[in-house]
C-alpha cells in the first residue's frame, strides 16, 4: 500500500498527460475528426481503434526499452527525463501557437478506404509511422518510472494510458459525427489549447526537476 501511495502522483500525472495529449489535435486526432465528419461514425470509430492499437504497441516498446536501458545504465534515465521534459515543453509551445491561430487545423479524411478493416489499418499505419509518437510515449513513461520502480508501475502506465487512448479516440469519433459538437469544439478551441499549453509547461517542469 505504501508503494502505491508513493507512485500514485506520478501515475496520475502520466495519465493526465496522455489524456491532454489526445485533446491537442495531432495527425491521429485530425484523422479521426475528418473521417467521422466526412465518412461517418462507424468509419471514424474503426480508424480510432487502429490508432489505439498502434498506441498500445508504442507504449509496450517504450516501456520495454526504458526498462532495458535503466537496467543496464541507470544514469541514462536522467538524460531520458531531460529529453521528455523538452518534448513536453515543445508540446506546450505547439498548443500556444495553435491557440493563436484564427482557425483550427484542417481535419483529414480517407475516402479511398473501402471497408471498416481498411479504416482500422489506416489508423494503425498513421500511429506506427508517426515518429513523434515515440517521443510522446517515452515522455509519458519517464514521468512514472525511476531507477527503482517495480514492474507493476510500468504495467500500470501501459494499460492505464492505453485505456485513456482508446476511450479518447472513440469519443472523438462519436463527437465529430454530430454537427452541434463540432460547432461547440470550434468555439472553445482556443481556451482548450491555452489550458493544454499551461499544463504541458507544468509537466515539463515536473519532469526536468524530478529526482531519479
Amino acid at each position: 500500500m505504501e508503494a502505491i501511495i508513493h507512485y500514485l502522483p506520478d501515475l496520475l500525472l502520466a495519465y493526465t498527460i496522455c489524456g491532454l495529449s489526445i485533446l491537442s489535435p495531432g495527425p491521429n486526432v485530425l484523422a479521426v475528426m475528418g473521417t467521422s465528419m466526412g465518412e461517418g461514425r462507424r468509419q471514424g470509430k474503426a480508424l480510432a481503434w487502429g490508432i489505439s492499437s498502434g498506441s498500445f504497441l508504442w507504449a509496450l516498446m517504450a516501456w520495454a526499452g526504458l526498462i532495458a536501458v535503466i537496467a543496464a545504465y541507470a544514469a541514462v534515465l536522467v538524460a531520458i527525463k531531460i529529453a521528455g521534459g523538452v518534448y513536453l515543453l515543445w508540446l506546450a509551445i505547439k498548443a500556444f501557437r495553435s491557440a493563436a491561430q484564427a482557425t483550427e487545423p484542417i481535419a483529414r479524411t480517407f475516402r479511398g478506404a473501402k471497408d471498416l478493416r481498411a479504416f482500422f489499418l489506416r489508423g494503425l499505419t498513421i500511429q506506427m509511422t508517426n515518429p513523434k509518437t515515440a517521443f510522446s510515449w517515452i515522455a509519458i513513461m519517464s514521468l512514472g518510472l525511476d531507477a527503482n520502480a517495480p514492474l507493476w508501475v510500468g504495467l500500470a502506465i501501459v494499460f492505464g494510458t492505453i485505456l485513456i487512448s482508446a476511450v479518447g479516440h472513440q469519443v472523438y469519433a462519436v463527437v465529430f459525427s454530430t454537427q452541434p459538437m463540432i460547432t461547440a469544439y470550434r468555439r472553445g478551441r482556443r481556451w482548450i489549447q491555452v489550458s493544454l499549453g499551461a499544463f504541458f509547461c507544468f509537466a515539463s517542469f515536473k519532469l526536468l526537476t524530478a529526482k531519479t
